[in-house]
């Protein structure tokens, strides 16, 4: 089983600034209420950037190696997030829509080893999860235009 969530909204802001927003994921510490922090490791922002994420998420804290593993400007994100129980991708398209932006966010999990039997709580969780997200982001989004 693997949860995943998808979610399309608009923003004020215009693709370009919504992509050079994104695209730098250390931005995920004002957006995404799991996140502690987030910090990159290495890179400038474009494939093969590393980034050191420490994540709440119901009621553990875990670190994850996230790496952006496609950067197409100004319309597409994907990154991947691992460690030794965690493998998820993070992909973000992103279009004009009127003055400003459609972004759809999808978020995959998949968990490995004892933690798999969390799959079902996370699902039941996500979409929760998946509303805060987005009103956050799409209040930071909104914020640029």
């Amino acid at each position: 089983m693997k949860p995943t969530v998808t979610r399309t909204f608009t923003t004020t802001a215009p693709p370009e600034a919504v992509y050079d927003y994104l695209c730098d994921f250390s931005h995920a510490e004002e957006w995404d209420p799991g996140t502690l922090s987030c910090e990159r490791v290495s890179g400038d922002g474009g494939v093969g950037t590393v980034y050191r994420n420490v994540s709440s998420f119901l009621g553990r804290t875990s670190e994850i190696t996230y790496t952006t593993v496609e950067a197409e400007r100004p319309t597409r994100i994907h990154l991947t997030g691992t460690n030794e129980q965690f493998d998820g991708h993070d992909v973000l398209g992103i279009r004009s829509h009127g003055t400003g932006s459609e972004v759809t966010y999808t978020a995959e999990f998949s968990f490995k080893g004892a933690a798999r039997f969390a799959a079902p709580v996370v699902a039941a969780y996500l979409p929760l999860l998946a509303r805060r997200t987005i009103d956050e982001l799409r209040a930071h989004l909104d914020g640029l235009a």
